[in-house]
């Protein structure tokens, strides 16, 4: 975590993964993005067990990907991330997934996500621990997004 960004996801594109043109899928990028967050999400506190007993959830509200290089069947892939932003009941992060064999960025993501109180079935406060956590884990992505 030497330029501030965490570890969140490590894996493998499967032959499955691809399609008839050859490179991992779209929806597999999405798919790898989102075990990245529950990770990041566990690491600041809202694990799915501390989300249950609470009657808590996390929401994506808006998402961006931009695609930097394919990923074939048999390629490694490490996703790291970092919390540009939490504040209120919104929390904004990003995750950057590249090639673990090449190092060269394959993928970028920005997300916005939105605590929930799943009874009310409405946004709430983040909790003031959680927020204390993502300050630590603020670290600078550059993103393709002047946002």
């Amino acid at each position: 975590m030497a330029d501030g960004l965490v570890e969140t996801y490590r894996g493998t594109v499967y032959p499955w993964h691809c399609d008839h043109m050859g490179h991992m899928n779209v929806m597999w990028y999405v798919g790898k993005f989102d075990e990245a967050t529950w990770q990041l999400f566990t690491m600041l506190g809202l694990s799915p067990a501390w989300l249950r007993e609470h009657q808590r959830g996390m929401a994506a509200v808006d998402q961006r990907i931009a695609y930097q290089r394919e990923l074939h069947a048999g390629d490694t892939v490490v996703v790291r991330s970092t919390v540009l932003e939490a504040r209120g009941k919104v929390i904004r992060f990003a995750h950057e997934m590249r090639n673990a064999g090449t190092g060269e960025v394959s993928a970028l993501t920005r997300l916005v996500g939105v605590h929930l109180d799943t009874l009310a079935r409405k946004a709430c406060p983040l909790p003031q621990a959680v927020a204390d956590k993502a300050s630590a884990f603020g670290a600078p992505m550059e993103l393709p997004w002047n946002d």
